[in-house]
């Protein structure tokens, strides 16, 4: 009987641990010592209860406030390019000239930063499930590569490219995958060294591979931290990789990161069979 009591109160601590519940642990058992346990446990979980809901009430205001904070900054932003144009069409000293590219140059830069910082509020917070289709890979990736593809050659980046002819078709969201393949590419313009190997499996397996020398293991392993960001990155919100491992979850896709020798390997691959979750 004990050895069943102390069974009852395994198997119902997993099932309070795993999912989300009001109920208390019970037990069967006349044990005091069991009882004892049980009763304290209880205490516990109660504690961890309202931690999580902190937790997740202070999240949920987090991303709202990002996303209100990022929406309240792109009309100013918006209004500032403007006026940028209208200067770049008057007559400037060469000093001028300088100043005003600088100030150009700074203000896409923190556009681009609060675009991410306000998709990443969207993604996380969205309620909505993927619209699941079912979409070639082989498309979607090349149409993401021929439109990084000046970026890169802009940053003396040559990518090798291998795809297959036959199409590899998955269950997804056509443009969450857009999202995740333009993401991954502007993170290789950011770490790579000048190479970048990009290749479609036959088994579906997506991979990005390119030498990042400015690396180490411990930065790759907080490479989906969002937030987080390297001093070669610095003008980088954090996000672009964190936004690729919310929208490859949310698609109940697979990725990966492997670094050795200075090579950087970031794979991907989703279900044949898929379901929204």
């Amino acid at each position: 009987m004990l050895r069943r009591g102390i069974n009852e109160f395994q198997e119902d601590l997993k099932k309070h641990l795993a999912h989300e519940t009001n109920t208390l642990i019970s037990t069967s058992t006349t044990d005091r010592q069991i009882q004892l346990l049980a009763t304290e446990m209880n205490i516990h979980l109660r504690e961890l209860r309202e931690k999580r809901r902190r937790y997740e009430n202070g999240d949920q205001e987090l991303k709202v406030a990002a996303t209100n904070i990022s929406h309240d900054l792109r009309t100013p932003l918006t209004a500032i390019s403007g006026y940028l144009e209208l200067l770049e069409q008057e007559e400037k000293s060469v000093a001028a000239t300088q100043y005003l590219n600088t100030i150009k140059n700074r203000t896409d830069a923190m556009k681009e930063l609060i675009e991410q910082l306000f998709h990443y509020s969207m993604i996380t917070s969205s309620t909505e499930k993927p619209n699941l289709t079912v979409v070639s890979l082989n498309a979607v990736l090349e149409e993401s590569i021929s439109t990084y593809y000046s970026a890169l050659v802009e940053k003396n980046i040559e990518p090798t490219i291998t795809i297959p002819d036959e199409p590899i078709n998955r269950f997804v969201d056509q443009q969450m995958l857009h999202r995740i393949f333009d993401n991954l590419l502007s993170n290789a313009i950011k770490y790579s060294d000048g190479d970048l190997h990009i290749t479609l499996s036959p088994n579906g397996t997506i991979s990005f591979m390119n030498t990042a020398s400015s690396l180490t293991t411990i930065e790759v392993e907080k490479l989906f931290n969002r937030f987080y960001t390297v001093e070669s990155a610095r003008h980088s919100t954090g996000l672009g990789l964190s936004i690729v491992k919310s929208l490859v979850e949310q698609l109940n896709g697979q990725i990966s990161t492997i670094f050795h020798n200075n090579q950087l390997t970031i794979a991907l691959s989703f279900p044949k069979n898929n379901k929204s979750k």
